[in-house]
This record gives C-alpha cells, sequence and structure tokens, in this order.
C-alpha cells in the first residue's frame, strides 16, 4: 500500500487521510513499515513511530530511506482540455491519464466550452488516487481554468498541437510527433473549438493533428493524445 505526503521530507506527520487510512483501515502500529511518496519523485521506505490516540487520525512517521525514481518516460506530456458539461467525464480522463502517465492537465475556457469552472481540488484527490494505485511517485500537476486565447500565448519548449473535428490539412498526430520531444496538445469541447481560436493557435505554432477517423468525445480524444505519445515512445525506444 502506497501513501501520500507530498510535504514527508520536512514533516513527519502523515496528512490526516492518509493517517486514517494507516491507522483505521490498515490498523497499523508503532514499529510498522510503509512506504510513501511525496508525489515529487521520490518513494520513501518509514516506519510509524508515533500515534496520537487523543488527536483524531494523526501518525507520526520515521524516514528509513529515500528512493529517488527516474522519470517514468521521456519528455513532457501535458494535455490541455476544455471540460465537459458533465464532470465525471472530465475526473475520467484525469484518473487514466494519470495511471497511464502525464506530467500535466490544463483546463480550457473556450467559445463553446459547456463548463466555465472545474472543481480542482475533487480532481486532485481523483489524480492522487490513481497515481498510488498506479504505483508511481510523480503527481501531475492541474492548472486552473484558462481563457483559451491567453493560455496559447504562453511559453512552450517542444512541440505544440491542437486537434479538432474540422476537417482540413491535418496530420495523424503519430506521424508528426518527433520521439521523446516535450508535447502539448490542445482538444477542444464538445462543440469544438471555433474557426477563431484555431487561426489563432496556428498562429502562435499549433501543429494541426488528426486522432483517427471516428469523431471522439472530448475525453477520448484528450486520453488518445496522451496514450499516443506514449505508445510512439515505446515503440521509439
Amino acid at each position: 500500500m502506497l501513501l501520500y505526503a507530498p510535504d514527508i521530507a520536512v514533516d513527519p506527520y502523515l496528512p490526516e487521510t492518509e493517517a486514517h487510512h494507516c491507522l483505521k483501515v490498515l490498523r497499523m502500529r508503532v514499529g510498522d513499515s510503509l512506504r510513501i511518496t511525496d508525489g515529487k519523485g521520490n518513494f520513501y521506505q518509514a516506519e510509524v513511530a508515533e500515534i496520537f490516540h487523543k488527536t483524531l487520525n494523526a501518525c507520526r512517521v520515521n524516514l528509513l530511506e529515500t528512493i529517488p525514481q527516474p522519470p517514468l518516460w521521456k519528455g513532457i506530456i501535458e494535455i490541455a482540455v476544455a471540460p465537459t458539461k458533465n464532470s465525471d467525464r472530465m475526473e475520467w480522463f484525469a484518473e487514466k491519464a494519470t495511471e497511464i502517465g502525464i506530467d500535466k492537465i490544463t483546463f480550457l475556457r473556450c467559445r463553446f466550452s459547456e463548463r466555465k469552472e472545474m472543481p480542482l481540488e475533487r480532481i486532485r484527490k481523483i489524480t492522487v488516487s490513481a497515481m498510488k494505485q498506479s504505483e508511481k511517485a510523480q503527481l501531475p500537476a492541474l492548472q486552473k481554468m484558462t481563457d483559451f486565447k491567453d493560455f496559447i500565448k504562453q511559453d512552450f519548449d517542444g512541440q505544440k498541437f491542437i486537434a479538432y473535428c474540422t476537417l482540413d490539412n491535418k496530420v495523424p498526430l503519430a506521424q508528426v510527433y518527433r520521439k521523446n520531444e516535450n508535447a502539448l496538445v490542445l482538444i477542444g469541447p464538445e462543440g469544438d473549438f471555433s474557426e477563431e481560436e484555431i487561426s489563432l493557435a496556428k498562429a502562435y505554432g499549433f501543429i494541426p493533428v488528426s486522432l483517427g477517423e471516428s469523431r471522439l468525445r472530448t475525453e477520448t480524444a484528450a486520453l488518445t493524445a496522451c496514450l499516443t505519445i506514449h505508445v510512439l515512445k515505446m515503440i521509439s525506444g
């Protein structure tokens, strides 16, 4: 069982939710061993050092070993997606992308967006759970809702792509992505990007790409882009 404590290197106390799981669910006692990740690329081998019975869900641990983890893939993978009206579908995407492997998820506010805000705390809890379940030491960064026009102006050191439904001179992402480079892919709302947004993205260096012959729902397109890049990294070596 992997526990998450982002500040464990400087603060020996487990967060309340993790302490509750450790003490009430796993029923650990002083001296029991446990594994922790800080979500910043490290695993820790630790032991329960002290349990505070008068304080609900309080537990201090001793760190026995720090085990830095090498990156599981080369280059940064970022997906910037316009959230669907049903937040469950974005939660599904965040969970599965974390399991597969992603560095950053950004939520876009576009002209045809169905949702103007996203509950980041709930999404963060889902990504933490997915990180632990998939035995990863790196938690994806989450960026709050950002206006499309502001986002595309931000610097990005790598390849930039935009996927949309309109028939155009697009090439498959699998053909244009250069192996192991940083990649940022824009995925629009179910009403798609507007013509103005597509033109603006192109002007800022985003390459139009196709994710296949099928018309995909927003969350499926976002996950397909993430998975495509991972497959290319694996077969490219």
